[in-house]
């Protein structure tokens, strides 16, 4: 089975490589990889030059993309506080998350990792030494997890996720259930996951929760204020709507927000101009504004702002009063932890299923999924009422309150074994 895993692993990387010819995110991917262990020397030389060769430590990181990389930064970020001599290398595997997070300055080094062949899985770890190896949620490259093994690495999966639809859990499962034993520790999101993995004999794991819930309770206690924002929403309400894709506008751009005495703030998730040109032509009859364009002349006549940049988000929704998360009417939602923590309702579309934290808090009433035009103006006019309001608003807030501690839970068990 090894020999038929690694074959695949070469087969997908010609398949890239192919599409590197015409695929801009594919070329990144393989751009992104030339003359890396080269690169990944020299840097590492430059940071061991800098200690005693005894006190050197690494941990090394790694994430698929950008999203199991906010799992992973409230680790990242404590350690470097409490033990700031400890050297991090970050890897990605997706440009989507690379590209953006490559200057990240809580990370030592940060890389694209080498494709999962054997003879790169042997050299990396040759190289990197790493004391500690840290996987986030449900990453898993057997041929890198092996020598980690080979060479006695303790090697953790945090914010693990196991469903029973996993290859894990099937019939054909008994190969990648075994390579499993390489892991020192699981520290899992759920009770259902721990049940998922003792099922198969697994009992070295941990419900430690999600750190993600860290993560944006700790940029609720540090949101920057911005001005334009601030003028623009005056004493309204404000509809925040975050991550929209043109299904989730063609939904939201129906209902009347002037009538409903809210101010409309929209950060779309694709920013070209195409992208914000076609959200500005739903709401035509509206007073629109883009972020990059206003002023304080005419941000004060506004009725909807565009946020057409990258970053700001996460600090607008300290300015609402109902958020809606887009991507709900396409794959998957995106976060929608970054508005509860700041106590948002929050509305949806039907795709949710994959996520624990929109099934939980649709069960608390703090979020709503709607399948149409005519379900999201009932539950606008709904949490319209002071009441209701009040009610859903609260649901969000205690929700991420009472999840936060999911970092120093991990830290702890992990510190208790090993010490830097």
């Amino acid at each position: 089975m090894k020999i038929i895993y690694t074959f695949l692993i070469y087969l997908y990387l010609l398949a890239i490589r192919v599409a590197s010819l015409f695929n801009p995110k594919a070329k990144l991917w393989i751009d992104g990889r030339k003359s890396f262990f080269e690169k990944l020397q020299a840097q590492l030389s430059t940071l061991k030059s800098q200690h005693q060769t005894s006190d050197f430590k690494l941990i090394w990181f790694h994430c698929a993309s950008l999203g199991e990389f906010e799992q992973g930064r409230p680790l990242i970020e404590k350690i470097k506080r409490e033990q700031p001599s400890t050297k991090i290398l970050l890897t990605f595997f997706s440009p989507s998350g690379y590209e953006i997070r490559k200057n990240y300055a809580g990370a030592d080094c940060i890389f694209y990792l080498p494709m999962d062949t054997p003879s790169s899985a042997k050299k990396f770890i040759e190289i990197v030494k790493p004391e500690i190896a840290i996987f986030v949620k449900y990453e898993f490259w057997f041929n890198y997890l092996n020598e980690l093994k080979k060479q006695n690495v303790p090697t953790y999966l945090i914010c693990g996720i196991f469903r029973e639809d996993h290859y894990f859990f099937k019939s054909y499962g008994a190969w990648f259930r075994k390579q499993l034993n390489v892991f020192t520790h699981f520290y899992l999101q759920d009770e259902s996951s721990l049940n998922s993995l003792n099922s198969i004999g697994y009992h070295n794991a941990t419900v430690a929760g999600d750190t993600r819930f860290d993560r944006v309770f700790e940029i609720s206690k540090d949101v920057k204020q911005i001005d334009i924002v601030k003028q623009f929403v005056a004493d309204k309400k404000v509809f925040v709507a975050g991550s929209t894709w043109e299904e989730d506008i063609k939904i939201i751009s129906k209902f009347n927000f002037q009538t409903g005495g809210f101010k409309l703030i929209i950060a779309p998730h694709e920013i070209d101009e195409t992208s914000i040109q076609s959200t500005i032509q739903q709401f035509n009859n509206s007073k629109i504004v883009r972020y990059s364009q206003a002023n304080e002349q005419n941000i004060k006549t506004a009725d909807v702002l565009i946020i057409d940049n990258i970053g700001m988000l996460s600090s607008l929704y300290q300015y609402g009063t109902i958020a809606f998360i887009g991507g709900g009417f396409g794959k998957n939602i995106h976060n929608i932890l970054e508005p509860a923590t700041f106590g948002l309702p929050i509305i949806f579309g039907p795709k949710y299923q994959n996520f624990n934290e929109a099934k939980q808090l649709i069960q608390l009433g703090g979020a709503f999924s709607i399948a149409s035009s005519e379900d999201f103006k009932k539950t606008i006019e709904r949490l319209s009422k002071p009441d209701a309001l009040k009610k859903a608003a609260s649901a969000s807030k205690k929700y991420v309150l009472s999840n936060i501690g999911a970092t120093d839970k991990i830290l702890r068990s992990i510190f208790k074994d090993h010490t830097l």
